[in-house]
C-alpha cells in the first residue's frame, strides 16, 4: 500500500458513543460526520484506556496502557521518556501539532534531571506533549487559574481582537451567559446551561478551534502533517452560543438509563462515586434536563464546522491524501446510572465512537461498514504508525494496528477482550471509602458478554451484558457466577501481566544478545 501522506485526528472531549445519528441517536442529527462514516469505517465496540482525560489521551498519544505510561491522571505528568506520536511521525517528515486540547502537563522533574529548558524546541514538544507547538488550549480557564498560568492565552487575545472586552472573555463570554439585568450568569453552574452563551457562535472555541486547524493544514503547504483537532467542546462547562442553545428539548432526550436496583447493596466503590456531589446534582430532577440542551447542541455545532472542514478538505484535493480519525477520550453518564462525569466502567462513560477514513483503494471494500471488533484507544498509534510507513515498535506499543480492519480482514489472533482502568486517588469517593492513595485503582476487562471489574481491596462486580446490557444488576458476589468471576479474574491477570515494560530493547535485539552471549566466549555453568 502507498503510504498516507497526512492525518486529521479529530478529538471531542466527553462525547458519548451513543450521542451521533450514525451511532443510532434518534434525535441528535449528525450529517457530517454520518457522511465521514460513510466513506469510511464506523467502529461499533470502541474503548478507551481510562475514563478520564488526561490518561485516556496519553494512552491515545503513546499507544501504551496508563498503567505502562504512569500519566495516571489529569495532572499527573507524562514521563520525559515517553515517546508519543510526535516522536514516532517527526522522522518522518512529518508536522505534528495539537489544536485544542491535551490535558497532560510536562515531566518537569524529569526534564530539570536531564538538564532541559522547558523554553526550547525540545522541551516545548515535551510538554505539548510531543506534539510541535501550535495552538494547546485545554480548554479550562477560571480567572483564579487564568491568573496562576500568567493570564496569557491566545483565544482570549484573539476575542479581544473580536470586541470581547476584559481580563478574561473565555470565562465572561464564551462561557457564561447574561442575566436580565445584564450580569453574567456562570456557565460553570448547571442551572445556566441551557441559557445562550455571550460570545457569538462564529466567536465560540468550537468556531475558532476549527479555524486554527485549517491554518494549521494550509501553513504546512505540501509538508505532511498530523493535525490533532482535539475540540474542547462538549465538555463542562456545558453552555452553547446561539442559535445551539435551545435547539433540542425534552422530546430530543434518550430516557435516562438507571435503576433503582443499583441503589440497593450497592457495590462500595460505585456508591461512593453515587454519593460524590456531581452523582447527587445529576440524579435530582431537572439537572439532565437543563444540561442536555447545550451538551447535544454543542455535539451539533462540531458536527455542522466539521462539514465546513471536510468541505474544504474535499475542494483543495486534500482529503485525497489524508486519513481523517474521529473519536472522544471518554463519555459522559449525564445522569445515567444515578452519576455524572464519567471515572467508572458503565458503557456511558468507556465506550466511545471511532470512524477512521483511509483514502486507499485498498479500503474501499469497507466504507460504509460497520465493524464489532472490539478495538480500544491504544490501537491508533499503531494504525497512523502502518498507515505512514513509519517502522513498528511492537516491544513498546501495546495497542494493534486497525489497518487489517479497514482492509476487510477479520485476523484470527485479533483481541477477544478489552481493558481500562481508573485511578481515583483523587476523588472525594477515596475520602469516602478511607482507603490508602496506593490502593484506589480499577480495572476492568470486557468481553462479548461479561464485563468483570476490580477493585482493589474490595469485591468484583460482574455484569452479564446478554441479559442486562443496561449494566443494572451486579453480579460480582451473586454465588451462581462464580466460575464465570474466576475466568474472568484470570483474563483481567493476563492482561495486566502482558503489558510491554521493556521498552529500550526490542524482542530481536533480546534474540540477537542471547546469541552473543554464546558467542563471546561466557560460560555459564559448564562443567568442563
Amino acid at each position: 500500500m502507498t503510504a498516507i501522506k497526512n492525518i486529521l485526528f479529530i478529538m471531542a472531549d466527553q462525547l458519548r458513543w451513543d450521542y451521533l445519528s450514525c451511532y443510532g441517536h434518534p434525535h441528535l442529527h449528525t450529517p457530517h460526520i454520518d457522511r465521514l462514516a460513510a466513506r469510511g469505517v464506523r467502529f461499533d465496540r470502541a474503548y478507551v484506556q481510562s475514563p478520564v482525560c488526561g490518561p485516556s489521551r496519553a494512552s491515545c498519544y503513546t499507544g501504551r496502557t496508563v498503567f505502562s505510561h504512569g500519566a495516571t491522571w489529569n495532572r499527573v505528568p507524562l514521563p520525559v521518556g515517553e515517546l508519543t506520536l510526535g516522536d514516532y511521525l517527526r522522522p518522518l517528515g512529518v508536522r505534528t501539532a495539537v489544536v485544542g486540547k491535551t490535558h497532560m502537563v510536562p515531566d518537569r522533574e524529569g526534564m530539570t534531571r536531564l538538564g532541559l529548558d522547558s523554553t526550547s524546541e525540545l522541551g516545548l514538544r515535551i510538554g505539548q506533549p510531543g506534539f510541535d507547538p501550535y495552538e494547546r488550549d485545554d480548554g479550562l480557564h477560571p480567572n483564579p487559574l487564568l491568573r496562576r498560568k500568567g493570564g496569557s492565552l491566545a483565544y482570549n487575545d484573539w476575542l479581544r481582537a473580536q470586541g470581547y472586552d476584559g481580563e478574561n472573555p473565555w470565562n465572561d463570554y464564551a462561557n457564561a451567559a447574561e442575566g436580565p439585568d445584564g450580569e453574567i450568569l456562570s456557565g460553570w453552574l448547571l442551572k445556566h446551561s441551557n441559557l445562550m452563551a455571550r460570545v457569538k457562535e462564529e466567536h465560540s472555541e468550537t468556531a475558532y478551534m476549527t479555524m486554527r486547524a485549517r491554518e494549521f493544514i494550509e501553513e504546512s503547504g505540501d509538508t505532511p502533517w498530523l493535525c490533532h483537532l482535539s475540540y474542547i467542546k462538549p465538555h463542562w462547562p456545558y453552555i452553547a452560543p446561539a442559535p445551539y442553545h435551545d435547539m433540542y428539548g425534552p422530546e430530543s432526550f434518550l430516557p435516562v438509563k438507571r435503576s433503582e436496583e443499583e441503589r440497593q447493596d450497592t457495590h462500595p466503590v460505585q456508591a461512593a462515586f453515587m454519593n460524590m456531589e456531581v452523582g447527587r446534582v445529576f440524579s435530582a430532577d431537572g439537572t439532565r434536563e437543563t444540561v442536555l440542551p447545550a451538551y447535544m447542541g454543542l455535539i451539533k455545532q462540531i458536527d455542522d464546522h466539521l462539514g465546513r472542514l471536510f468541505a474544504w478538505l474535499e475542494e483543495t484535493g486534500r482529503d485525497r491524501e489524508t486519513m481523517i480519525v474521529l473519536t472522544s477520550d471518554h463519555g459522559d453518564y449525564m445522569g445515567d446510572h444515578w452519576m455524572g462525569e464519567k471515572e467508572l466502567f458503565h458503557e456511558q462513560s468507556v465506550r466511545v465512537p471511532l470512524i477512521v477514513f483511509d483514502p486507499r483503494p485498498e479500503a474501499d471494500a469497507t466504507r460504509g461498514t460497520a465493524c464489532d471488533a472490539l478495538v480500544e484507544a491504544i490501537d491508533l498509534v499503531p494504525t497512523f504508525l502502518e498507515a505512514t510507513g513509519a517502522p513498528p515498535v511492537d516491544h513498546r506499543l501495546e495497542g494493534r494496528s486497525l489497518m487489517p480492519l479497514l482492509r476487510g480482514e477479520a485476523p484470527q489472533d485479533w483481541r477477544d477482550a478489552v481493558f481500562s482502568e481508573i485511578d481515583y486517588a483523587f476523588y472525594a469517593a477515596r475520602e469516602t471509602l478511607g482507603i490508602d492513595v496506593k490502593d484506589a485503582r480499577g480495572y476492568m476487562i470486557r468481553t462479548d458478554r461479561w464485563k468483570y471489574v476490580y477493585f482493589r481491596k474490595f469485591p468484583p462486580q460482574l455484569f452479564d451484558l446478554l441479559n442486562d446490557p443496561d449494566e443494572f444488576t451486579d453480579l460480582g458476589r451473586h454465588p451462581d457466577y462464580e466460575a464465570v468471576r474466576r475466568d474472568m479474574s484470570d483474563r483481567l491477570m493476563d492482561r495486566l501481566t502482558g503489558r510491554r515494560n521493556r521498552v529500550t530493547m526490542t524482542d530481536e535485539e533480546v534474540i540477537a544478545l542471547r546469541r552473543d552471549e554464546s558467542d563471546s566466549g561466557i560460560m555459564i555453568g559448564k562443567w568442563g
